[in-house]
């Protein structure tokens, strides 16, 4: 049975456990059942699944969980395979660990296909292209090693298949959710296409039921307090199939009641409650598309409604920078100039409460800590 914490809680506490699930506060020492390690790539698979379309920011995500950790470091890990970049759900790339890749795809690929088969038909994707397109990228990889998109779109369309107008990405992509191809070593800021066998030699299969309780389990670890709605978001699964699944592992976490909604989370997050949740005074300098706003469906917790047109103006789905504050989006930020001269400028949502002095030096740690990143 799972345990049960009462509302003794406000937003901003929420803010701060998910700060805590996610790995973006630091604790005195982390242990396992929190994701602690450190490296590059256990965070990765602490985290499930980090979106991952923009492909810089999601490397500063990844770098912002990890502390001492460089831009170089990052990009090692998508070089030797330690993390990967794929389709896992909803149609979005997202960072994971290559043992994952596998089952997961297994859930989310079948479900994927079918809501876009309209968009296939007008394109002009029959299955036959997209096996004829197997065999010609895993024949192209074999005998020239790794293969750029522009590679791979040239040989396709010069067997007949072409590749203008979004046709080229839909067929890569039904290739890499369906387990042929995956996205491998870097190439300046490009990823070249490998065989997903080749690139991922070991990788786990699970039973369908008992692939959506690791899921939801790992999610809530990872991201809660959050909710089943949320989780059926983030990933697209029925939620008929997540509500049996969730009976397997809600015996793992402990559910907090929030304003009538049930949130779960691990019961190690909860426990800091009663011995002392850090992330009260932290200033963080968050990516766009980082899971800490987009994980959720409702993201109210943590970015006031109104303020929500300001990190996706006019709802146009690209994200802006987001500064934090104590568990809260209070504005975004960007860099201004370049090299020695490079400075990371806020942007609050109330120029009326300008940042106090405490959380200024903690904001100008976070802009040193961002830049030495970049420079790593």
């Amino acid at each position: 049975m799972a345990a049960r914490v009462g509302n003794r809680v406000d937003r901003r506490t929420m803010g701060r456990l998910r700060l805590v699930s996610q790995r973006l506060v630091p604790l005195p020492a982390v242990p396992p059942a929190l994701g602690g390690s450190g490296s590059v790539a256990a965070t990765v698979r602490w985290m499930t699944a980090m979106q991952a379309q923009d492909l810089q920011a999601a490397i500063w995500a990844v770098g912002a969980r990890v502390p001492g950790a460089g831009l170089s470091d990052v990009r090692s890990a998508l070089d030797s395979g330690a993390v990967v970049r794929s389709w896992p759900m909803r149609g979005t790339l997202h960072f994971v660990a290559p043992e994952d890749l596998h089952w997961m795809l297994d859930l989310t690929a079948e479900r994927l296909t079918k809501s876009i088969a309209a968009r296939h038909r007008e394109l002009g994707i029959t299955w036959a292209d997209i096996e004829k397109c197997r065999g010609i990228a895993l024949e192209r990889i074999a005998g020239g090693g790794a293969a750029s998109r522009a590679e791979l779109f040239q040989v396709f369309d010069a067997a007949g298949q072409p590749t203008e107008g979004q046709r080229g990405i839909h067929i890569l992509g039904t290739l890499c959710r369906h387990g042929w191809l995956v996205q491998g070593p870097l190439a300046g800021n490009q990823q070249l296409m490998v065989g997903f066998e080749d690139w991922i030699p070991v990788s786990r299969k699970l039973e369908r039921q008992e692939a959506i309780a690791e899921f939801l389990l790992r999610y809530f670890r990872s991201h809660g307090p959050a909710t089943i709605r949320d989780f059926a978001w983030w990933t697209q699964i029925p939620l008929t199939e997540i509500r049996a699944a969730f009976e397997d592992v809600k015996g793992q976490l402990v559910e907090l009641e929030f304003e009538g909604t049930s949130y779960w989370l691990s019961p190690e997050t909860a426990s800091l409650l009663d011995s002392g949740l850090p992330g009260q005074r932290s200033v963080l300098l968050l990516p766009g598309f980082d899971e800490f706003v987009l994980g959720y469906t409702d993201r109210s917790l943590v970015l006031a409604p109104e303020h929500a047109n300001k990190i996706v103006p006019g709802g146009n789905g690209v994200f802006k920078k987001t500064l934090m504050a104590g568990g809260e989006v209070i504005g975004t930020w960007a860099v201004e100039g370049r090299g020695q001269r490079a400075a990371v400028v806020p942007e609050l949502f109330d120029d009326a409460r300008p940042l106090g002095p405490a959380a200024q030096a903690a904001f100008d740690r976070a802009a040193r800590s961002y830049l030495k990143f970049l420079n790593t």
